[in-house]
């Protein structure tokens, strides 16, 4: 019996491996793992930091948790764009840290099974060490992020937030 329970749990892990939610910066569709995003709200007040990157945009108040936020368009060296009823804030958990990530648009969520990822070519990697590689899904090429990667390379975004409270 425990084997079984065993079996079925990783097979819902594995199934959870696969899952990606899917947001688009201007025409660009990215994904990160599922596993990762907490929730997804909208475009809310923006406390600045000074002294930050520009794509650090601040902080925000959910539920008394102060939360950094980062434009990934800016992220991206994209040009800036004015926020709209579209705009989403994505709430990501990494190790136990929380940061909202700002999108053009939430997407949807799908499966892309690991044999239709395609690496990151070689070229340039340094500038794109955060891209886990390139999913095949609905006859699309979504940019998937290696979003550890991302936000540890994003030295600005240290800040803990644990337990924080406004």
């Amino acid at each position: 019996m425990e084997q079984t329970v065993d079996s079925q749990y990783q097979g819902e892990r594995d199934a959870k491996d696969d899952l990606y939610l899917t947001f688009t910066i201007g025409s660009e569709v990215y994904g990160i793992g599922i596993e990762f995003v907490k929730e997804i709200i909208g475009i809310q007040p923006i406390a600045e930091i000074p002294d930050f990157p520009e794509h650090i945009r601040g902080v925000i108040n959910l539920r008394g948790k102060i939360i950094p936020v980062m434009d990934v368009r800016l992220r991206f060296r994209k040009p800036a764009l004015a926020y709209d009823a579209r705009t989403c804030i994505i709430v990501v958990d990494i190790s136990e840290t929380s940061i909202g990530l700002i999108v053009d648009r939430v997407a949807e969520v799908v499966a892309i099974p690991v044999q239709d990822i395609a690496p990151p070519p070689e070229i340039n990697r340094r500038e794109t060490s955060y891209i886990r590689g390139f999913g095949k899904a609905a006859g699309e090429i979504k940019r998937l992020l290696d979003l550890p990667i991302l936000l540890r390379e994003d030295a600005a975004l240290s800040l803990k937030n644990e337990g924080e409270s406004v």
